[in-house]
């Protein structure tokens, strides 16, 4: 599903760094401004890939790697990890304690993946009235239901 240019990660949990890879197109970005108490696990592979096929009813070379199983000729990702630092997980919990005690909310506009073009258009007409916040979680979910029909 490469359809991102770039995704800026502000989780703070230790989570599979593959699927968000997958999530980004050749030559696709991620920044970390999140900050995870232990250490990500980055497999090199994801940076490489620009897309993970199964075996199964796959044609051409195929490559095994520890974890994955792709296509030779789908080695053109070519993708980049970068941080951040605005702040530890010690920081970020006492700002959104201060928060929670003043009663402090962000309205907010949670939309899917699929909706960030017009999101973008959205914004470059100024009609935008909360922050968007793109759920990840569910397009993954949706990603991986659709390659399982």
């Amino acid at each position: 599903m490469s359809t991102m240019d770039g995704i800026i990660n502000t989780v703070s949990a230790n989570v599979p760094m593959a699927p968000l890879f997958g999530l980004l197109k050749p030559n696709g970005k991620m920044i970390m401004v999140g900050l995870p108490e232990k250490p990500i696990e980055v497999p090199p592979f994801a940076l490489v890939a620009s897309k993970f096929s199964p075996i199964s009813q796959s044609t051409g070379i195929l490559c095994l790697t520890d974890t994955h199983i792709v296509r030779v000729a789908e080695f053109a990702g070519n993708k980049t990890l970068a941080g951040s630092c605005i702040g530890g997980m010690r920081d970020t919990q006492e700002m959104l304690d201060l928060a929670a005690k003043h009663g402090v909310t962000a309205d907010i506009e949670v939309i899917g993946a699929e909706y960030v073009n017009t999101a973008m258009e959205r914004l470059a007409k100024a009609d935008v009235r909360y922050r968007f916040v793109i759920d990840i979680a569910n397009t993954l979910d949706k990603a991986a239901a659709a390659t399982t029909e």
